[in-house]
């Protein structure tokens, strides 16, 4: 199997007109009504700033155009990554995470204008509203419940099982980024009537003689009842490392197995699963080395054996892209929408698609 690109990349998200104009970590999904519906943290002014808030776009049949995008998490503090999960009849759930004001100061865009606003939020409103953040809607996104919050974070969010289990794979929150001691990517059912989270289990962090490098960003998928597929996003650990390790597990998220490179040590990371209608699994990750781009790998052996490395888009600027995440669309070709400065680093990140097919 290969990709085969159909047209160019074209904008899912961006707002040219206006100062917050920096758009990243998308996730695309379609919903039980059949719309395409894009999320991502927009309306930022840089890769971090306070005004980041989690916004939807609604795609044409097609998946080659889109609404503006509107905010539906919008905290006093910087909204970050944006995930969709579709489940039941007629749900939707929109993920996103935050990080402290003091995160924000330290590194943060525009210092003066940033700080300013900064100083407009209290620590009570911190407290209430620092985390990894969700929201569920009933009639898919048209309206929307409270603001929840999680105990684990990912850049796409929880999965409906066939069974009907919302299950969440997701990293500890870290309110700074920064990894914790107690560091670990876990298994959680979530509750969205009541937004209540129930632990099944973690996956075991990765041993490299005697250092252990962070694992998160982790994406997973149901393969049958009870076979769940993760991919994590794996790096540091002593040496050159940014890279997708793969675990599995049997018993629906309760024990799971070691996580495995399934890339070299830098080939790329995180990672988006997608199940076609056949049984063929493809990935799609960010590539972050020269020649920096989006790439894809396909399996059609349940995750066994990866083909990796083939090219969906090429930046000649910057390593500051990737988190795409894809779905199928009605003529069997597929939808990939990562972010990425596409008219040079200087210029502010955008929300971009492409349309490609497989080739066997």
């Amino acid at each position: 199997m290969k990709p085969i690109l159909i047209g160019t990349p074209f904008t899912v998200m961006e707002n040219p007109y206006g100062l917050h104009n920096y758009f990243g970590w998308p996730t695309v999904a379609r919903t039980r009504d059949g719309r395409i519906v894009a999320a991502a943290s927009g309306y930022r002014l840089n890769h971090v700033c306070p005004f980041g808030k989690a916004v939807i776009a609604w795609g044409n049949a097609e998946g080659t155009k889109f609404t503006p995008p509107t905010p539906i998490i919008d905290t006093h503090l910087d909204d970050r990554d944006a995930g969709l999960c579709p489940f039941g009849e007629s749900g939707l759930i929109l993920t996103s995470f935050n990080n402290t004001r003091a995160f924000q100061r330290v590194n943060g865009a525009s210092p003066t204008y940033s700080n300013a606003y900064l100083d407009k939020v209290d620590d009570q409103t911190e407290a209430a509203q620092l985390g990894s953040t969700f929201r569920v809607s009933y009639d898919n996104g048209f309206t929307w419940g409270p603001l929840c919050i999680s105990p684990i974070t990912s850049p796409h969010g929880p999965v409906e099982l066939s069974d009907g289990t919302i299950l969440w794979v997701g990293r500890r929150f870290s309110s700074a980024d920064a990894q914790l001691d107690d560091d670990r990517v876990e298994a959680h059912k979530l509750d969205p009537a009541t937004g209540k989270m129930t632990f099944l289990g973690a996956i075991e962090n990765i041993d490299l003689g005697g250092r252990t490098p962070l694992s998160c960003e982790p994406h997973a998928i149901e393969l049958e009842p009870g076979h769940i597929l993760c991919h994590i996003r794996v790096q540091g650990g002593g040496r050159p490392l940014f890279t997708t390790y793969q675990s599995e597990s049997f018993d629906g998220g309760v024990t799971w197995s070691a996580p495995r490179p399934i890339l070299d040590d830098l080939g790329g990371a995180p990672a988006h699963l997608y199940k076609l209608p056949d049984g063929r699994l493809f990935s799609v990750y960010g590539y972050r080395e020269v020649p920096y781009g989006i790439k894809v790998m396909f399996s059609d052996d349940g995750g066994k054996n990866w083909d990796t490395g083939h090219t969906l888009y090429v930046n000649p600027y910057t390593a500051d892209l990737g988190y795409p995440a894809s779905i199928a669309l009605d003529d069997g070709s597929c939808l990939t929408v990562f972010y990425a400065h596409p008219d040079g680093e200087e210029k502010p990140a955008k929300i971009l698609g492409q349309i490609w097919k497989i080739e066997e």
